[in-house]
């Protein structure tokens, strides 16, 4: 793929950006250079290279998910603005 001024353009009109001359062959430069390296990327032989799926081998170690303390309702309620002593009473949303 050749990086030229028409894609700078439209790249440009994208992001909503507004390059100067300088900006756009900076730009230009720095995307070619991107997509020769991919290129050479894409040439190497990885034929009998494993997928890496994880940098290391840590295990992520979870604690058990146990129940703890729970508020009874009057408890959950106690420092409520507004209550009815069953439900929080909030403000009417939706008319």
């Amino acid at each position: 793929m050749q990086i030229d001024a028409a894609l700078i353009s439209r790249l440009e009109k994208l992001s909503r950006l507004q390059l100067g001359e300088a900006e756009r062959e900076k730009l230009t430069g720095d995307l070619q250079r991107i997509l020769d390296m991919v290129d050479t990327l894409g040439a190497l032989d990885t034929e009998n290279v494993e997928p890496l799926v994880y940098l290391n081998d840590a295990v992520n170690v979870l604690r058990a998910d146990e129940v703890g303390r729970q508020l009874t309702t009057s408890e959950a309620l106690q420092n409520a603005p507004e209550q009815n002593g069953q439900f929080f009473m909030v403000p009417k949303m939706i008319d």
